[in-house]
């Protein structure tokens, strides 16, 4: 992240908040569907995502709709819902937006432009600190959801959220010191990268590295000496992960979780699934699906410690007391 992409960060928010407080924010919220559903071709995260449109058009593609989002306008879409981004540069400027996302306890913001037709990525990238996340997260959820509210107070109350949240985005990019830019902030940085793109069969250790700015033999090593785990482990773990995600909670085949995880070619998914599993995703799913017919064939009550399967036992009535009467 340069001075100049700092700089860009601060006129962009500048902008959004000089409209919404004239009340002129356009918002796009994708109505509400099933979330974490592993689709081909969409993809999710586990927290809310916010773009803001700086130049040319994103077209983003749920399960069962479709918008577009256009010049300084923005788009909040809610953790867990699946998505897919096609962009197009403007009239006479090319595609550009800013784009937060959310980690433990910090914030980042990137600006993406287009790398092939269609296609955006990240340009650069920044990891902020943000040890009052969840006041974030609060705003963002909540402007998600009232932007679908239906009251007198509805446009004030999404201008109060678009203010708030805009103001903590432009207070973080002047005052946020960046240090998770460090070598060692490198790792954090990368892990945030595999989780965030894992769906994207084109992430690899060198498009890390050239997001991060160094050299892929180098955040090789500097993965493996600060985790024990190579780059590339971690990437195909993070990928397996949330195939049995979607093998444990999905009727989607094999094929198409495949193409959800990352992988261009099932028949390589099958292989490295083993590698990891020690069984076919297949033979995983009916390992998986008879063990929760055998469990849920019990009793179960599910305690904040353990799981409970026993049929439960009445507590005893209690014996009421012999009473004695005393004659007058």
């Amino acid at each position: 992240m340069t001075h100049e992409n700092r700089a860009e960060m601060r006129a962009v928010f500048d902008r959004a908040i000089a409209l919404a407080d004239r009340g002129r924010t356009v918002l796009h919220v994708p109505h509400e569907v099933k979330t974490v559903q592993k689709l081909r071709g969409m993809h999710y995260h586990y927290r809310p995502e916010i773009f803001l449109q700086i130049q040319g058009v994103t077209n983003f593609r749920f399960p069962k709709e479709d918008f577009r989002v256009g010049e300084e306008e923005i788009c909040i879409i809610p953790a867990g819902v699946p998505h897919g981004e096609m962009v197009e540069p403007g009239a006479d400027r090319p595609f550009r937006n800013l784009v937060a996302g959310f980690y433990n306890n910090t914030l980042s913001l990137h600006l993406a432009h287009e790398v092939r037709p269609g296609k955006p990525d990240i340009e650069a990238i920044e990891f902020f600190d943000a040890p009052n996340l969840e006041f974030f997260l609060s705003l963002a959820n909540g402007l998600a959801q009232a932007h679908v509210m239906h009251s007198p107070a509805h446009g004030a109350v999404e201008k109060g959220l678009v203010l708030a949240l805009l103001g903590l985005f432009r207070n973080i990019v002047e005052t946020g010191s960046g240090h998770l830019n460090s070598d060692i902030g490198k790792v954090f940085q990368a892990k945030c990268l595999v989780r965030e793109q894992f769906s994207s069969p084109e992430l690899r250790v060198q498009h890390i590295a050239d997001i991060l700015g160094c050299s892929a033999d180098y955040l090789s090593h500097l993965f493996h000496s600060e985790t024990k785990e190579r780059l590339t482990h971690y990437v195909q773990r993070i990928r397996i992960q949330g195939a049995i995600l979607a093998l444990e909670t999905t009727a989607l085949n094999v094929s198409e979780i495949a193409y959800a995880s990352g992988f261009s070619d099932p028949a390589y998914f099958t292989r490295v699934f083993r590698q990891h599993k020690g069984v076919t995703p297949q033979e995983y799913r009916v390992q998986m699906n008879s063990l929760r017919n055998q469990v849920e064939s019990q009793p179960k009550t599910v305690y904040a410690d353990r799981v409970d399967f026993t049929h439960g036992t009445p507590k005893s009535k209690a014996k009421p007391k012999a009473t004695v009467s005393i004659g007058s």
